[in-house]
């Protein structure tokens, strides 16, 4: 998967900033549209001269019903971290709507301000700004990710935030999401994404592509919204067709409880504890299971579930506590 060997690079070297694209912050800001109403946001993990972050938000600030946007741009000594440009200043930017009523975003209309230090999110004036806000939504540095939802959590805000997939096995992570204080956005449940890239940033795999304009493109693999939004389909039960059979779902050699390869084979009539994949969170509704531990959390022997002495891929462990009408 060269998008995800692209994106571990990336956290290694700290050069993580990845462009979320307009379709698909549309597409997942839809299922909370009246959540938005009165409300500040916060983009902190923006430049907000390139931020399609920022352009969303300042181009529905009416029809969402917004308050205010804010959006923080990041700069140290190191290559870009959050901003495409070579700013020389941190900055940040406040939009309070359209003043003039010619429906468009004017310079008069966006504040722009100056940072005294680079515009790192862990600073104390963009902790301030965080204070002020109502909703984050961003796409955090990967490679900071643990750090920067603690910091959301901490201050007790919503947010709609882009992280990588595997984030749910983090063992800061998981808790979160056993308490039902986080859990998976719902516009991207498969397949990849693509992101834009610094035009400095190698393009070396399949996936990556220059457009017309020189701006470079590469598709990351295994990318979910997280959130603390609800929505309605967040609630939808999963239609649960199949039966339990010992031949069909094995005991771990090393845990008790049996292991399920795909999310659509979960049983309709077992009772136990079972693993199953960690792609299962897209289906994940609070009502219909219960979400028990991790390979972490469970310190399970050997870190893994063991099946006839086979290493399985990593799992969460659930248990059904509603079930469906195709049980008999």
């Amino acid at each position: 998967m060269a998008g995800n060997k692209n994106l571990q690079k990336a956290g290694v070297a700290k050069k993580d900033e990845f462009y979320t694209q307009l379709t698909d912050i549309e597409k997942e800001v839809r299922y909370y549209k009246p959540l938005f109403k009165d409300k500040v946001v916060l983009c902190n993990c923006d430049d907000p001269r390139v931020s399609n972050f920022f352009k969303y938000f300042a181009l529905n600030f009416e029809d969402l019903g917004l308050k205010r946007v804010i959006a923080t741009c990041y700069k140290n000594n190191t290559p870009d971290l959050f901003s495409m440009n070579q700013s020389e200043k941190a900055v940040y930017i406040i939009y309070e709507g359209d003043k003039n009523g010619n429906h468009i975003i004017d310079n008069e209309e966006v504040d722009v301000k100056e940072l005294k230090g680079d515009g790192d999110f862990r600073s104390k004036e963009c902790i301030e700004l965080l204070k002020q806000a109502d909703i984050v939504v961003t796409n955090p540095p990967f490679s900071l990710f643990r750090e920067y939802v603690a910091q959301l959590i901490n201050y007790d805000k919503k947010f709609l935030i882009i992280g990588n997939m595997n984030a749910i096995t983090y063992k800061e992570m998981f808790p979160l999401l056993k308490d039902n204080r986080i859990w998976l956005g719902c516009s991207i449940h498969s397949g990849d994404r693509e992101f834009g890239v610094p035009k400095d940033y190698p393009l070396n795999a399949a996936g990556c592509r220059i457009d017309e304009n020189g701006n470079k493109f590469i598709r990351v693999k295994g990318v979910r919204w997280y959130t603390n939004l609800d929505y309605k389909e967040r609630h939808d039960e999963m239609t649960l067709f199949k039966h339990y059979t010992p031949e069909d779902y094995p005991t771990y050699d090393n845990y008790d409880a049996i292991n399920v390869d795909a999310t659509k084979d979960i049983p309709c009539d077992y009772d136990g504890v079972m693993g199953v994949p960690i792609t299962f969170m897209d289906k994940y509704n609070p009502e219909q299971f219960e979400l028990i531990g991790n390979e972490y959390t469970l310190n399970i022997d050997k870190g893994r579930g063991y099946v006839k002495g086979k290493r399985m891929y990593s799992r969460l462990f659930i248990r059904l506590i509603k079930k469906n009408n195709h049980e008999n």
